[in-house]
């Protein structure tokens, strides 16, 4: 690589300096024809390390954690059409869930771009619908401002995955070599403070609430705003809830934490959600899936603060009456400091009966469910695994009935512990996920709590992990059934599964110990405990744990679609 300065040097090398001034450590990627340059720019350079995945949608994944887990920007690399079309769902998981990422894609050369080359698609337009931004470089001179401007979009504002697409001849032509140190973009100016009025107006509302609720999401996490809101709710003694996004950003072992809210949340913070005066949402957007119906949630009147960083997500599914635009870490200090500057207190006689009353809903014991000693119950492994790890993990999981019982039984007292695809529900992410979150904290446990569905989709990964000694434990919660598609056709289809039911499982045991790994399979309730401590002992090793469960545990509570907060099963007692 020509290091003289401002020596003419290929688009592929001011790809790789430009990811290097950014700090970039790992990259997560498959090589094609069209990045073949770039791979080659990689190959002569020390500053990063270049991870192969088995599948693009793997490299996505991976890096999408790696960004949940690291506050850092995760980075993967495609090549064109079909690279970039299994990195669409990647995409579109981190976008819905907020995630600073940046993509470099591989394109075409210039002159063939509209001519249905071999492996061309459209880029951008395939993507502009699931990615925060994306760029299609077309000279060779603007890729370094380019790449600067992807970070900065990327992990300003509301992050999202920005998505940079490099045509062959443009990675191989040359230029002078410069990275701005600043960028300016008339057209992008994300709000970090908050309105002081509207915060001030916001602490009086709180202060004079009788039933006050706070209700937190993925947004305080994102923006690193744990600390504060920590403080915020010590100091107020308010009930706070934590979304599915959001957990970990309060701590679950304290007692004014009431539990996950939404279609299977705990009863309490569902009817504290439904029954306060006062509420204030932070960094969360009233999700479908948090608040179910709007019109039935609108019935109870509540006063509602609602801080977001994203101005479009305000009042967008429920009116509120105090917005604040600003970033939730900066909207947070400025609360804390006008709170430390009052004299007023909160209402604490009203306060008081308001904790009687979620202390009565508590005593429903909504996640309590029957143990056994002929058939291991799912929410029993994930207590265990809680017990086993000293709730210190980062747990990763995919998506469906093993996802909701990890939420619901591992108590997350820390932030970016929890790695999950809340928005868009992707099967697959859980595997590639604790790759990112291993790659990022390479001494820290990792566990991977997945199903026999979702597993499948990426198990190809098991060879990264064996390439570059990746050591997640997978706990694979077997009940043989596609878990969550068969309990809504147990409920709502007259208990007709159709299609949901896993016939001709592999023996995981076997294909975890034909990749170089560890498989253990557990059948027995009493043999959880110590399979679990094994598994961690062996710390050097990828352990995949069958648990063979009960095929017919149902996530409870749940709140159907259509239905209100209030509206909730607590059981197949109420089916």
């Amino acid at each position: 690589m020509n290091t003289e300065a401002n020596a003419p040097i290929t688009g592929a090398e001011i790809l790789v300096r430009c990811l290097a001034e950014e700090g970039v450590e790992h990259v997560f990627g498959y090589p094609g024809g069209a990045v073949l340059y770039i791979y080659d720019a990689i190959f002569k350079q020390d500053k990063f390390q270049h991870i192969l995945v088995r599948h693009e949608q793997a490299a996505i994944h991976a890096a999408d954690a790696y960004s949940r887990c690291s506050q850092k920007v995760g980075v993967a690399l495609v090549t064109s059409g079909p690279g970039v079309t299994n990195a669409v769902t990647g995409l579109s998981t981190a976008y819905m869930d907020s995630i600073p990422m940046v993509v470099i894609s591989g394109q075409v050369p210039s002159h063939a771009i509209g001519q249905d080359a071999f492996q061309e698609c459209d880029t951008v337009g395939i993507t502009r619908p699931v990615v925060k931004h994306n760029f299609l470089v077309k000279d060779v001179k603007d890729l370094a401002e380019t790449v600067k401007k992807a970070f900065f979009i990327a992990r300003t504002g509301r992050p999202g995955p920005v998505l940079v697409d490099i045509p062959k001849d443009i990675s191989m032509h040359k230029a002078p070599y410069s990275y701005p140190k600043e960028i300016e973009m008339r057209s992008y100016k994300p709000v970090d403070k908050g309105h002081s009025g509207q915060i001030r107006k916001a602490v009086q509302l709180l202060l004079q609430a009788e039933r006050p609720m706070i209700y937190t999401g993925g947004g305080v996490i994102l923006a690193n705003a744990a600390p504060e809101l920590n403080r915020l709710v010590d100091k107020l003694g308010f009930p706070v809830t934590n979304t599915l996004m959001g957990l970990g950003a309060y701590r679950a072992s304290d007692e004014k934490f009431v539990g996950m809210p939404g279609m299977h949340g705990t009863y309490e913070a569902n009817m504290a959600m439904q029954n306060c005066d006062v509420l204030i949402a932070i960094g969360a957007r009233f999700d479908d899936r948090v608040i179910g119906n709007p019109k039935h949630f609108a019935t109870n009147p509540r006063k509602i603060i609602h801080v977001d960083i994203d101005p479009s997500s305000i009042s967008k599914r429920v009116k509120v009456d105090i917005p604040i635009v600003g970033n939730v870490k900066d909207v947070l200090v400025e609360f804390l400091a006008q709170l430390d500057a009052t004299d007023q207190k909160p209402n604490l006689p009203a306060v008081s009966n308001w904790w009687k009353q979620i202390n009565e809903w508590r005593g429903k014991d909504c996640l309590k469910y029957s143990s056994s000693d002929l058939v291991i119950k799912p929410q029993d492994v994930v207590e265990k695994l809680w017990q086993v790890t000293g709730g210190d993990a980062y747990v990763t999981s995919d998506v469906g009935q093993h996802q909701m019982w990890a939420a619901q039984y591992y108590k997350f007292d820390k932030p970016r512990r929890w790695i999950n695809s809340g928005g868009l529900g992707t099967m697959g992410v859980g595997l590639p996920y604790a790759m990112g979150v291993q790659m990022a904290n390479p001494d820290a446990t990792v566990a991977c709590i997945t199903g026999e569905g979702s597993i499948q989709m990426n198990i190809q990964e098991l060879a990264t992990c064996k390439q570059y000694h990746l050591t997640p434990k997978i706990i694979l919660l077997n009940n043989r059934f596609l878990g969550m598609v068969r309990q809504w056709q147990q409920i709502d289809y007259g208990s007709r599964y159709s299609e949901s039911y896993m016939d001709s499982l592999p023996d995981f045991e076997k294909l975890a110990e034909a990749y170089g790994h560890v498989g253990m399979r557990i059948e027995k309730p009493g043999d959880v405990e110590n399979a679990l401590k094994d598994a961690f002992r062996m710390k050097d090793k990828l352990v995949f744990m069958n648990f063979i469960t009960d095929q017919s545990e149902n996530v409870w509570p749940m709140v159907k679609a259509g239905k209100g907060l209030s509206e909730m099963l607590l059981g197949s007692e109420d089916l």
